[in-house]
């Protein structure tokens, strides 16, 4: 099991390469990815590793793993899509909640289309195109974002209302403080284009 990189690392702020071949190294990465959201699972009993890009175990290539049933925790099987492109966007924006393995104990209101659709390869090398809605839809964008160098908090950095802290009990309380804690932290923003 891989260690979990945290902001402010900045290899999550590095635009991810795109993988030409798909090798026993890439099949390495996909498990290491899979054992590693299952690890954190463990240790965060109200919470669901639904999914994971590569860049969050410090390995800038264009791979994201998401859980195969996002509804049923025992279900322990993911899907690995290597270079994931998001083709198109439909629908209205949808805020909900969202967390994230490498921004810890933080969970934000972000607003994203209501559906998406996805290309990518799978791990035997075919071609595949994904219609997705809800939260998978949500998923398939948040780790797609991740192989940008973008994390969730960038979509609300500047609403201060929009930030929570899970309890020990499993809910979501709101964080007042976090939006200055970010804010004086020029880590964890890049700088803008």
């Amino acid at each position: 099991m891989k260690e979990i990189v945290t902001t402010p690392d900045p290899r999550l702020r590095a635009k991810s390469a795109k993988i030409h071949e798909i090798t026993d190294e890439t099949r390495v990465i996909i498990q290491d990815m899979v054992d590693s959201s299952l690890a954190w699972e463990k240790e965060h009993p109200y919470e669901l590793s639904a999914a994971m890009a590569a860049p969050q175990l410090g390995i800038n290539q264009r791979i994201i793993i998401v859980r195969d049933d996002l509804d049923d925790k025992t279900n322990n099987s993911f899907t690995a899509l290597i270079n994931p492109e998001v083709i198109r966007t439909e629908g209205k924006l949808v805020k909900d909640y969202e967390g994230c393995l490498s921004v810890p104990e933080i969970y934000g209101l972000v607003s994203r289309p209501y559906k998406v659709k996805v290309k990518a390869m799978l791990e035997d090398g075919r071609e595949v195109r994904l219609k997705a809605e809800g939260f998978l839809a949500r998923t398939l964008m948040h780790e797609i974002d991740h192989l940008n160098g973008i994390l969730f908090i960038d979509h609300i950095r500047d609403n201060s209302t929009a930030f929570y802290r899970m309890n020990d009990k499993g809910d979501l309380e709101p964080v007042q403080d976090y939006l200055t804690e970010i804010k004086n932290n020029p880590n964890l923003f890049p700088e803008e284009e």
